[in-house]
């Protein structure tokens, strides 16, 4: 066999290895994709049933202690002094 042979018979060897990976992939997406339609067609999702909202009553504490809003507020202006200076 003379080099341009074996090169004619590699590339042909890619061709039919490349050919049988795309018809491969091919089958695979068409076989998900029946399979996705069986599934929705035969065991359909029921609609969630939305309850109704739950009002909450308003607090009558504040949402943070007043002591610890006075510690966040002198963290704050304390990190603040640092950086201006």
């Amino acid at each position: 066999m003379t080099s341009n042979e074996l090169l004619m018979e590699g590339v042909e060897l890619m061709f039919v290895g490349m050919g049988a990976v795309f018809l491969f992939l091919i089958l695979l997406v068409g076989c998900t994709n029946l399979m996705s339609w069986l599934v929705s067609r035969f065991f359909p999702e029921q609609a969630p049933v939305a309850a109704a909202p739950v009002r909450k009553a308003p607090a009558s504490e504040p949402a943070v202690d007043p002591e610890m809003l006075a510690v966040i507020t002198a963290a704050i202006r304390q990190h603040r002094s640092r950086r201006a200076a």
